[in-house]
């Protein structure tokens, strides 16, 4: 076995404007003449930035959200993460070593780096943190990410080296996946399960206090390790679920930075109020499960009639104007192993022919559950307009992302599930294949609340394409049994498949250094007010 030490780069992370006129020399029309945006003022160093939902918890241990995962990377970091291209960067770590079969990985750790509390950031504080999170027992939602970590060892005061109970090439950037965040060992002694509401990390930022229903507020670690960093006093997390109070607060300065922008907004604002908005392809993608185990669900002719029924261009236009690309598979196109499938075009006449094979020529009564933002709210609502005709009426149920969390992972039992459809997105926050189809869609290993299999999608055949890809380095394996598992699961439809985002932020152009990555995580890190 030969071993080799590889050096990750330090890349500058850099802001993207992706929209023309985008930056404070952008040409905004007015009367047929072109003027330069006026940069817009800021008094002090203390940003605020509005959200459209409720975090759920500070622990990225036990949180399942990309919005939650925002938050607590102002405050806690891990051993590596991602830049804004989804590349994998060195944060806590300074290098690592892996062996030729995927089972290995050690790292040689950052020094001089302390937590909040003033305890060193060390090996055995790594130790503490991945035993947590390889733990069977442990309840954690992010267990399933690192259950493959069979050993955690200290190899010395800077050095951990971690061995899997088989071999994993995707390793590296799950260890970059936002649950892969540190905590102080002392806090989690401390705290225990509360420290979902005390966080203590190494980050840029120092948590002072959270309440759900008003925000989150965090200030300036000023011993942080990075030198000069960070460059701004405080950030204020406001959750704004109403789209049009988040435009406003933007107009108005009471908030710097707002995300997501409601799409039909995005280019009416646009340098405007010294206002930049950010459009940019992701990696999300937009679906609505279908619980398998409930009829009439449970029948193949009814998962396809949904996807035929509903109009996924016209989704485009209405629900993201414009702002998206219809899913053509089960992960989105820049996500490691992606095949492309065949569309379920739309197809009325089609629809309602799969339904009278099953039976269901009259049509039937449904639930969808979803989040209670303006943005999930319309997309139900048009989903709900399209199923109507093909005769399934559907009631759409709004949900505050705590109570639609518990609703969903506090089932223990598969076939006490409420759930029916219901609509989300999913960012495989690794940048791989096996987080966007795993959790997902895993079979019975990952049900709730083990993971989040919503559509209880159960395929021998898949699950070993699965498992197979889990079992080798080799990219070209890993490649063909990704390939048949999208393109199995494509034809068993547990999802209606409905678009891919792009990722939507907003802000004042007097701010640098703060953006979303393609999974639609914030980076704030480098954030400064010019």
């Amino acid at each position: 076995m030969k071993n080799a030490y590889r050096l990750l780069s330090l890349l500058a992370l850099m802001m993207v404007l992706v929209l023309a006129g985008c930056s404070n020399n952008s040409g905004v029309k007015d009367d047929g003449e072109e003027k330069v945006a006026e940069k817009a003022a800021k008094e002090g160093k203390d940003i605020v930035i509005a959200v459209a939902d409720n975090f759920t918890g500070m622990d990225p241990h036990d949180t399942n959200d990309t919005l939650s995962g925002s938050a607590q990377k102002t405050m806690l970091e891990g051993l590596v993460g991602f830049d804004k291209d989804m590349k994998v960067i060195p944060i806590l770590a300074e290098e690592y070593l892996s062996n030729e079969e995927a089972t290995e990985f050690t790292f040689k750790l950052r020094q001089n780096v302390k937590f909040h509390d003033g305890t060193p950031f060390n090996a055995e504080a790594v130790k503490v943190n991945f035993d947590r999170l390889a733990d069977p027992n442990s309840g954690l939602k992010r267990h399933s990410l690192y259950s493959l970590i069979e050993k955690t060892e200290v190899i010395g005061e800077y050095e951990v080296k971690f061995t899997l109970s088989e071999p994993f090439g995707a390793m590296i950037n799950t260890f970059a996946h936002p649950a892969g965040l540190i905590h102080s060992p002392k806090a989690l002694e401390e705290f225990g399960a509360e420290v979902a509401r005390n966080p203590v990390g190494t980050g840029p930022f120092k948590f002072v206090e959270w309440k759900p229903s008003e925000g989150l507020e965090v200030i300036k670690n000023e011993d942080y390790w990075k030198e000069g960093l960070p460059k701004v006093d405080s950030i204020t997390f406001r959750p704004v679920s109403e789209n049009g109070s988040r435009i406003a607060m933007l107009q108005t300065g009471e908030a710097d930075f707002i995300f997501p922008v409601p799409t039909e907004q995005a280019d009416s604002i646009n340098g405007k109020n010294g206002i930049e908005i950010e459009s940019k392809p992701s990696i999300i993608v937009r679906y609505m499960s279908m619980n398998t185990l409930k009829a009439p669900y449970d029948d193949l002719k009814v998962r396809e009639a949904l996807n035929y029924a509903i109009n996924k261009e016209a989704f485009i236009k209405v629900v993201m104007n414009g702002h998206g690309n219809i899913l053509d598979s089960i992960i989105a196109p820049d996500v490691q192993y992606y095949e492309k499938q065949d569309p379920y075009n739309f197809d009325i006449e089609k629809a309602k022919s799969l339904l009278k094979e099953a039976g269901l020529e009259n049509g039937f009564k449904a639930k969808l559950w979803g989040g209670n933002s303006s943005s999930a709210i319309k997309a139900m609502e048009f989903i709900q307009q399209q199923l109507a005709q093909v005769n399934v009426e559907v009631e759409v149920v709004p949900m505050e992302a705590g109570t639609i969390s518990d609703k969903i992972w506090s089932v223990q039992n598969a076939d006490d599930a409420e759930i029916e459809l219901y609509y989300g997105g999913w960012s495989p926050s690794t940048g791989d294949a096996d987080w966007g189809i795993r959790p997902l869609l895993g079979g019975t290993e990952a049900y709730p609340p083990n993971s989040y299999n919503v559509s209880y999608y159960n395929n021998s055949d898949v699950n070993s394409q699965i498992q197979s890809a889990l079992k080798t380095a080799d990219s070209d394996k890993r490649a063909q049994a990704y390939k048949e598992a999208q393109e199995k699961t494509w034809k068993d439809a547990p999802w209606v498949f409905l678009s891919t985002d792009n990722t939507m932020a907003g802000k004042k152009n007097y701010l640098k250094g703060i953006y979303l990555l393609p999974d639609g995580s914030l980076s704030v890190t480098d954030i400064e007010i010019e």
